[in-house]
């Protein structure tokens, strides 16, 4: 099994662990200490949080100097006692958790100064009966703005610390021929419906569906480029995409230093089953990104920006580069017939721009009462934007408001919903200001959220000592099965050219 790079395999890892455990959770707490009204200063941040019910171990340790810490977590008679630090072992967790289930988990933090006890003011982790998908996937990337080949696509099993490598960008990569793999996708969370995109070295896109696996040669006269930003129909085999021609450049004086963005884009759909596709919206002067479809298959979701040219001695690029901070997406939707496969009008759902900002990142709760997004001032790759905020609408009040529940000071960026539509996993800068990482926060049906969690690590120092970034956030049922290198033996190979069609076939 293949692991991530700057990472030891899960093996080596879960042992380390398990005898760390026997050391570490046989502690007892302090007979005598001082009483603090303080809340402890630890790290993650798990104080008050709400998780699932089955979320892994939440390992913590204390973030300020002390000679010493104990920590306990606590549920009726059921008590989890650590020194060092909080690392419970996976057996007692699910002890405690499936007990707590409902309610919540009392946890008391120690820290000795000397001889002398602090017991801290103790603070609780709710435990909600809603469970998470088990498995999360994700792009772990160097936060670097050029360098791209060491970077993989991980999934991680959520209910413990299992790590696995999906694909890695160096199977492909040649002395002279670097590649960019990206945007994975699946339909309905089933691991055994993919797709991811690969650029530059051997080129593509890949689709599995149940068992079949091949390569998509997406390049064609009648498209901008090959497909990225996909969106699964729920039901059908179709993917929608918008093509782009996409470019970066740095900022000299702006916090957000760099700024990835189009100087083209339009909207397609793919027949993964007739290998036709189509253009969905095409328009000169207008930009098309970020397709989504509503839970029923009945609406497809994307965001669209107008730029009026201006100076005709610009070329596209010149002209967006210039007025970059003039480029405000809304959000739209067209109706889609499933039985005849064909759109209706365009229909405007979010009018960022009349706030003066940008929304992009639509996606739609399964239950197709909320749209979340991300907003920001102004263009569309937001997770190098520092005011990137997520935003809730409710579809049936068409009332939208910030997540200010779940936002925080700096980026959060992509995101997606779990199947259950009770949790959210999203990028967040919070941290750092440079590093992306997955936090989760809870939904109620009254579209409510919690204050969110970071993904738990089996040492909770493990994220501040692994230098990549954790880009595109994606739940899923299970695993992917297939192996890094039967991907790269499909990448290799040649691509199946799309047809392009006015019309797709029934």
């Amino acid at each position: 099994m293949m692991k991530p790079h700057n990472r030891i395999s899960y093996s080596i890892s879960t042992i380390a662990f398990a005898l760390f455990f026997l050391a570490a959770c046989t502690a007892k707490v302090p007979s005598t200490s001082v009483e603090s009204d303080a809340l402890p200063c630890i790290y993650p941040d798990y104080i008050d949080v709400t998780i699932p019910v089955n979320i892994a171990p939440l390992t913590f340790q204390l973030d300020e100097e002390a000679d010493e810490m104990v920590a306990r977590y606590a549920f009726g008679d059921d008590e989890i006692v650590c020194s060092g630090k909080m690392q419970p072992s996976l057996s007692k967790w699910r002890n405690i958790t499936s007990k707590a289930s409902g309610k919540a988990i009392q946890v008391d933090v120690y820290a000795r100064h000397g001889s002398e006890w602090t017991h801290f003011k103790p603070f609780q982790i709710f435990v909600s009966p809603d469970s998470i998908d088990p498995w999360l996937s994700y792009r772990l990337i160097p936060p670097s703005f050029i360098g791209f080949e060491s970077l993989t696509i991980s999934q991680r099993c959520l209910e413990d610390y299992d790590e696995r490598v999906i694909y890695d960008n160096m199977l492909c990569n040649e002395e002279t021929n670097g590649q960019c793999i990206n945007c994975h996708s699946y339909q309905q969370y089933d691991p055994r419906r993919m797709q991811f995109h690969a650029r530059q070295n051997h080129g593509g896109t890949i689709i599995t569906y149940d068992g079949e696996i091949k390569k998509v040669n997406m390049q064609n006269d009648s498209l901008l480029s090959a497909g990225v930003y996909p969106a699964w129909h729920p039901s059908l085999k179709i993917i929608a995409y918008s093509t782009d021609k996409t470019f970066q450049r740095f900022h000299t004086h702006d916090r957000n230093k760099i700024e990835v963005y189009d100087s083209a884009s339009d909207l397609i759909v793919y027949d993964v089953e007739h290998n036709e596709v189509m253009n969905v919206d095409k328009e000169p002067g207008v930009y098309e990104v970020f397709p989504f479809w509503a839970p029923d298959g009945k609406s497809l979701y994307y965001c669209r920006a107008y730029l009026e040219p201006r100076d005709s001695s610009r070329n596209a690029d010149n002209e967006t580069i210039a007025r970059i901070k003039e480029l405000k997406y809304n959000i739209y939707r067209k109706s889609f017939d499933p039985e005849n496969r064909t759109f209706g009008p365009r229909e405007l759902v979010f009018a960022a721009d009349s706030m003066g900002c940008s929304a992009v990142l639509p996606r739609i709760s399964p239950d197709g009462r909320y749209l979340l997004f991300t907003m920001s001032a102004y263009g569309y790759f937001f997770i190098w934007h520092h005011d990137a905020d997520l935003w809730l609408m409710d579809l049936q009040t068409g009332e939208a408001r910030p997540l200010n529940e779940a936002n925080s000071p700096d980026t959060e960026s992509y995101h997606t919903w779990s199947s259950n539509g009770r949790w959210i996993v999203f990028s967040s800068r919070r941290d750092d200001g440079v590093f992306t990482r997955p936090f989760f926060t809870h939904v109620t049906a009254d579209g409510q959220a919690t204050k969110p969690f970071e993904l738990p690590a089996a040492d909770p120092n493990d994220h501040r000592t692994f230098m990549r970034c954790y880009n595109i956030p994606e739940l899923m049922r299970g695993p992917v099965s297939i192996t890094p290198q039967t991907f790269a033996d499909v990448l290799k190979g040649d691509g199946t050219k799309v047809k392009f069609v006015n019309r797709l076939s029934k």
